[in-house]
């Protein structure tokens, strides 16, 4: 089971969120326990969404040591999407311009045993041109807007360009977003499968900064009826997908 958080750790999760717009409630589910989650849910699997994650990143996870992500991706129909993700922040030390915008917000996630707070700048393409990236004919920084390149600018590590970066990936996964009938919002579920037959469930949801001590009860209630149990190991999507990658780029080079 997954330790509670310490007082300090509460104080520090309720002085983030009282700065963030909204927050993120996520359960890693034990693989074990991914069939019996699904149907507890009562989750439909038809109802899930088709999509590829390409993240991007120096072979030996310089972007992500230094707390920043990027990555697009491809979804269902056609249409894609892209994001320069910083984190941890503090939100009161981003510029308020910043937070003026449609495409950046602030948000902190939860999860058994911790918590993390993130800013993002996001962007919309088109799926063909994140194909057209990935496989070298179009220039990554294309896929993201003016806004977006001067964030990256402004928080990678010196030196490493867009142009430096190497892709990892893609990672297919399924999204789905639910409406139980016993549950007052949507919960979405992720499964995303890795190349070696590994997959990461994640359940979801989301509240507003106000409510989220006692919404976050609420959601802990409704899975723990359901047989969904919160587990020490909280393997994050993005950390799992970069790490995997980074080691097959290393093999693939030792091999050549």
């Amino acid at each position: 089971m997954a330790k509670p958080l310490s007082r300090d750790q509460l104080d520090a999760v309720f002085k983030l969120i009282k700065g963030s717009g909204s927050v993120e409630l996520k359960l890693t589910v034990p693989l074990t326990s991914h069939r019996a989650t699904v149907k507890s849910i009562g989750l439909d699997p038809v109802e899930a969404e088709p999509r590829q994650a390409f993240f991007f990143d120096t072979p030996d996870l310089a972007l992500n040591k230094a707390g920043v992500v990027v990555r697009a991706r491809r979804i269902q129909g056609g249409d894609g999407d892209t994001v320069i993700k910083l984190r941890p922040v503090d939100p009161a030390a981003i510029d308020p311009d910043l937070r003026r915008s449609a495409a950046f917000k602030v948000e902190v996630d939860v999860m058994p045993g911790g918590f993390v707070c993130s800013a993002s700048y996001k962007g919309v393409c088109k799926g063909r041109e994140v194909l057209d990236v990935s496989a070298g004919e179009m220039p990554l920084r294309k896929l993201f807007s003016k806004e977006q390149r001067a964030f990256y600018d402004a928080h990678a590590p010196a030196g490493i360009t867009m142009d430096k970066l190497v892709l990892l990936g893609p990672t297919f996964l399924l999204k789905a977003k639910h409406q139980p009938k016993d549950f007052d919002r949507p919960i979405v579920v992720e499964v995303w499968f890795y190349p070696d037959g590994s997959r990461i469930l994640e359940v979801s949801t989301k509240c507003l900064p106000k409510e989220a001590f006692d919404f976050g009860g609420t959601f802990k209630a409704y899975l723990a009826d359901r047989g969904i149990m919160f587990v020490a190991d909280q393997s994050a999507k993005t950390k799992r997908s970069l790490e995997y990658y980074s080691a097959l780029l290393k093999e693939e080079g030792m091999a050549g």
